[in-house]
């Protein structure tokens, strides 16, 4: 599995929390399964093409 997630941008995002290890993993996990469902629907309309309308 590749990494979806960029930690520095997450820390950024997330300035006032402390945000745990386990977390990132959990996070990019969930972003995985969100583009493979997206991919998914796009194939299912005939497109190679992933658009935001498929999220």
């Amino acid at each position: 599995m590749s990494d979806l997630i960029v930690k520095a941008a997450v820390k950024e995002y997330l300035d006032d929390h402390n945000v745990a290890s386990d977390f990132y993993e959990a996070l990019d996990e969930e972003a995985a399964e969100l583009v493979d469902k997206a991919a998914e629907r796009a194939a299912a309309n005939d497109r190679k093409t992933v658009q935001s309308r498929d999220l």
